[in-house]
């Protein structure tokens, strides 16, 4: 996927990743919590892979991380 937001999908994931792990959470294990697959956690959190997540997938993420949304995509550059 071309995009001029890249780096946003990159810094996305990482921070996705982060927030997972801070929280204890597998790969496997936050997928089921939010309902999805271990393999889509994984290209997400892939910093060299552009996946996109809807709102509702955004929203169900921060839920089981225990954060606020704009957590996720604040860019604290």
């Amino acid at each position: 996927m071309e995009t001029k937001y890249y780096e946003r999908y990159i810094k996305l994931g990482l921070k996705i990743q982060y927030y997972r792990k801070l929280r204890g959470f597998t790969q496997e294990t936050f997928a089921e919590a939010i309902d999805k697959s271990w393999s889509f956690i994984s290209k997400i959190e892939s910093p060299t892979t552009i996946r996109g997540v809807s709102l509702e997938t955004l929203f169900k993420m921060a839920d089981v991380l225990e954060i606020e949304p704009y957590k996720l995509i604040k860019d604290d550059d």
